[in-house]
């Protein structure tokens, strides 16, 4: 296919201005703001862009044109009711500039969704101004800092992440100004409670944990974890990648948990976006909540809706605005639509899906744990090498039957793993069809292994080239003279 730029035909466009009808004015911009040369835009009809990002969009994967395990991504389906009320007109034609009289509506939503998410979280407070998932992590980590700091516990530099959470927990640990100690997991894929023990000194700020962790399982120690964390003054810290396996049937804030993110954008059925929008609020319980980003959506004693700015232990402000308040008003939609019961059966039915494929692959694969799973489960695909094929050969031609890969290569714990998570809104149809296709892949691994190291085949783009991609990746078109 070609770029955008092939298309370019000297004097073509996709607009037209009419005539002026007022007086010139001229504005004089400073220098340094203006271009040297015009942009090297191409130059094409409507038609030529229509067409053009048309043909782009059908060779993208994508919930609408295929089953999606990724695992610990929750690619669910995203309802257009929830695109439709975001389109509203007092919702999607204002500005965040607005005076808050004039957006009382949106503020309003916004209250709303912060209460429902603490009911569903078990939380005090929430903050919707983080734009994704590790956003949320680091704003997390921010305010526990921060707590700590002004409560004299000055000797907490360290973090505890287990080697089972989820991979950007150590990162966000870290940009917070944290050390991090790695705890191991057991035989049964939960943290080891001697191992955390041993590492719970006078020196650890907080616990940061992901459940069901990422191997699908869940932390049922969770109770002697947080009694461990807060007997030591530590917090206890909860990434909520994972909250779709237990929405509706257990809150973290109810295990003990002190802080959490989600992410809209996985749990409550908003686009992932290619990279974004995203949404990753945290809530908090009563002790945390002076210490969120400011400003915070609250109702005065008239009902009025706004903005509070006066919160002088706040971490300050994470984001520019509101945080992307599209995403909002999608998600807010969703738990309408869903309501308590809706809720939890969506996590019943991910628990049922994961568990229905963990059982019926592991007749032909092995599992990583042999667990109960929750809604996501993990194959070792270290067997694969028998027959002179790795995992990344075996999800290329995944791609060739229209299916996704799953996570690979993660968690790390876990050989040549693949991750898979089928979520609530895929039937049973989907599921069978994907469990026979792993089969046959499985069967052309023993019999004809090169298959897999050239697959795919009927991809737009044949198998690439990539550590040559990373780090020698051209993002610029150069148009040829």
């Amino acid at each position: 296919m070609k770029f955008i730029f092939e298309h370019s035909v000297e004097g073509k466009k996709a607009f037209r201005l009419e005539e002026l009808d007022v007086p010139l004015s001229q504005i004089d911009f400073p220098q340094y703001l203006l271009r040297d040369v015009p942009p090297e835009l191409p130059q094409v009809s409507e038609l030529d862009i229509v067409r053009h990002y048309t043909q782009l969009e059908k060779l993208n994967h994508s919930v609408d044109s295929g089953f999606y395990p990724l695992g610990s991504c929750t690619m669910k389906y995203n309802p257009f009711i929830n695109d439709e009320t975001a389109s509203y007109a007092g919702f999607s034609k204002i500005h965040p500039y607005e005076e808050e009289d004039s957006v009382q509506g949106a503020l309003e939503l916004m209250y709303n969704l912060q209460q429902s998410l603490c009911e569903i979280t078990g939380m005090d407070a929430i903050t919707l101004q983080p734009a994704a998932g590790a956003h949320g992590e680091l704003t997390g980590m921010l305010i526990i800092r921060k707590y700590l700091l002004d409560n004299g516990f000055k000797n907490k530099t360290k973090v505890i992440v287990p080697d089972s959470a989820h991979g950007t927990n150590p990162a966000s640990a870290k940009m917070a100004g944290f050390d991090i100690v790695q705890v191991k997991s057991d035989e049964h894929g939960l943290v080891d409670i001697q191992d955390l023990k041993m590492n719970m000194t006078d020196e650890v700020a907080a616990i940061m944990l992901t459940n069901p962790n990422t191997l699908g399982i869940f932390e049922k120690n969770i109770c002697e974890i947080q009694k461990i964390a807060h007997e030591k003054n530590a917090l206890l810290y909860y990434d909520g990648a994972n909250l779709n396996a237990i929405m509706g049937k257990v809150r973290p804030g109810d295990m003990g948990f002190d802080v959490v993110h989600l992410n809209l954008h996985k749990t409550f059925s908003t686009p992932h976006g290619m990279g974004g929008p995203g949404s990753g609020p945290v809530g908090v319980k009563k002790h945390l909540s002076p210490y969120l980003p400011k400003p915070v959506v609250e109702m005065d004693i008239d009902g009025r809706y706004y903005f509070n700015n006066d919160m002088p232990l706040s971490i300050g402000k994470v984001r520019s605005f509101y945080g992307n308040f599209s995403v909002m008003v999608r998600a807010y939609t969703y738990i309408l639509m869903m309501g308590k019961d809706g809720l939890r059966r969506a996590s019943e039915l991910a628990v049922l899906n994961a568990n229905y494929m963990r059982v019926k692959l592991s007749k032909s694969f092995k599992i990583s744990h042999e667990n109960i799973c929750k809604h996501e489960f993990v194959i070792n695909g270290s067997a694969l090498k028998e027959y002179g094929v790795k995992t990344l050969d075996f999800v290329k031609m995944l791609l060739d039957n229209g299916i996704h890969p799953p996570t690979v290569y993660f968690p790390l714990i876990v050989e040549e793993a693949m991750m898979i998570e089928p979520t609530e809104t895929e039937n049973k149809e989907t599921l069978d069809n994907t469990i026979k296709v792993f089969e046959d892949i499985l069967k052309v691994a023993k019999t004809d292994p090169q298959k897999l190291h050239d697959a795919p085949f009927n991809t737009p783009v044949r198998r690439l080239d990539e550590t040559k991609a990373t780090k020698d990746l051209k993002v610029r078109y150069s148009i040829k003279e």
